[in-house]
């Protein structure tokens, strides 16, 4: 493994905590982190799976946090949790098999859904936190995990933003949207982490420096989320959105 320097120490730590603090409120987290660990020279399944490392301590971090302060269904994500860390098992071992080149269009095309509906969607009372869910949403939701579990093994970046607007679908505010879905977040992340370092694609010299500052924008960004409550959280959502689709159609068009 290559040791970083103390200048790459110091850029780890930085784009950590910004990617952590963004990540542990709407998602798209990785969409910072993992260009940063590409621009060190890292090969791209050892970028992938040392994100994995700094995303597992952030979203175990947030979640906790969540938890905590009762915005998360624990009900609903137990049932889910399971399925995303399956899929992202999956997902990782792909990554040796497949480039992922092909997802970035079916990337861009849910990033654009999410943010039309966000901006764009229907007018509702405000939800109460906790929707009735019936079989079918909780069989749908299952599916949802196991598809959104298999990205983020797979690639990873978007998934949490993705997961968020699949619990705003199901009539969670934006703040318990955010909590169940930093936790399937944590399955995924647990899943690919565990592939990953069996396959030799974790740089813990990378990984380490650049997740106990992940832990620090997980705490403070969580914090900031629940104490502003959607007034804060919708905002911010939509700025990330928009800038995961603008970084993804470049990225296609370049």
């Amino acid at each position: 493994m290559d040791h970083p320097t103390v200048e790459m120490i110091i850029f780890l730590v930085s784009i950590g905590f910004v990617a952590s603090f963004v990540d542990s409120v709407v998602g798209g987290g990785g969409l910072i982190s993992v260009p940063a660990l590409l621009s060190t020279g890292l090969p791209p399944a050892v970028a992938l799976g040392t994100n994995k490392l700094g995303g597992t301590i952030s979203s175990l971090t947030s979640s906790i946090s969540f938890l905590l302060s009762g915005k998360m269904d624990v009900r609903l994500v137990l049932k889910w949790f399971p399925l995303s860390l399956i899929g992202s098992v999956a997902g990782a071992y792909t990554v040796r098999l497949i480039p992922p080149d092909f997802l970035k269009p079916l990337v861009v095309a849910l990033l654009i859904a999410v943010a039309l509906y966000t901006l764009f969607g229907k007018k509702r009372a405000a939800p109460r936190g906790v929707p009735r869910l019936t079989n079918k949403i909780v069989v749908a939701g299952g599916l949802v995990a196991l598809a959104f579990g298999y990205y983020d093994g797979f690639f990873g970046p978007g998934t949490g933003s993705f997961l968020l607007f699949a619990f705003l679908l199901l009539g969670f505010d934006f703040v318990m949207a955010a909590g169940n879905a930093k936790a399937l977040n944590l399955a995924s992340n647990v899943g690919s982490l565990v592939t990953f370092a069996l396959m030799g694609n974790v740089n813990l010299y990378y990984g380490i420096p650049m997740g106990l500052a992940m832990v620090a924008g997980a705490l403070i960004g969580s914090r900031v989320a629940i104490r502003k409550g959607a007034a804060y959280v919708k905002p911010l959502f939509i700025v990330v959105t928009t800038v995961l689709i603008g970084k993804q159609l470049w990225d296609l068009l370049h």
